[in-house]
């Protein structure tokens, strides 16, 4: 029997995730399947991957052949580099502590990439808020400047009338007396 694979789908229109599964290549696409090993949710940013990393390079060894994008989620989860160094060992190339520690190497320098980016992206929405915050405190300052201007014309002009009133009273008083 020749098995693959491959991806599911699932959930709703336009918003669609994906058990990863092994099954029967004559099989349909949301047909019977032999074993779910993950899942695939492109719908998180960065997308979501949960896979069971021994069955699936149980699988792979035993031959399953993943389709083009389960190839390329493997890949990047290390399945398919594990069985690379697999394939080294048994060839005698090196031992299997060689091939635990390079494939260790591996995922650290991919996780401490990961961090970056998260870091970078951490660091960006950082900037954007104080950056806003900045454009706002510019806008709430030139809006209360207005305001203290108007007012001091407002009072100003109330000044005025009140003097002029005054003078006007002044010269009325007199000429009572």
């Amino acid at each position: 029997m020749a098995t693959k694979i491959r991806l599911q789908r699932h959930g709703r229109k336009n918003y669609a995730f994906y058990p990863i599964v092994i099954a029967d290549s004559r099989a349909p696409r949301d047909g019977k399947f032999i074993e779910r090993i993950g899942s695939y949710n492109p719908n998180t940013n960065p997308a979501t991957v949960t896979l069971n990393f021994e069955r699936a390079l149980y699988w792979v060894n035993c031959g399953a052949q993943p389709t083009d994008t389960v190839r390329a989620i493997l890949s990047n989860e290390g399945v398919l580099l594990m069985k690379h160094l697999q394939g080294g060992v048994k060839k005698g190339a090196f031992d299997e502590a060689e091939a635990q520690r390079r494939f260790e190497a591996w995922k650290n320098q991919k996780n401490a990439a990961a961090d970056a980016f998260k870091a970078a992206e951490n660091n960006k929405k950082n900037e954007a808020a104080k950056q806003r915050m900045e454009e706002e405190k510019a806008k709430n300052n030139a809006k209360a400047e207005a305001v203290a201007a108007k007012k001091a014309e407002l009072a100003a002009a109330a000044a005025e009338a009140a003097a002029a009133e005054t003078a006007e009273e002044a010269p009325a008083a007199e000429a009572a007396e």
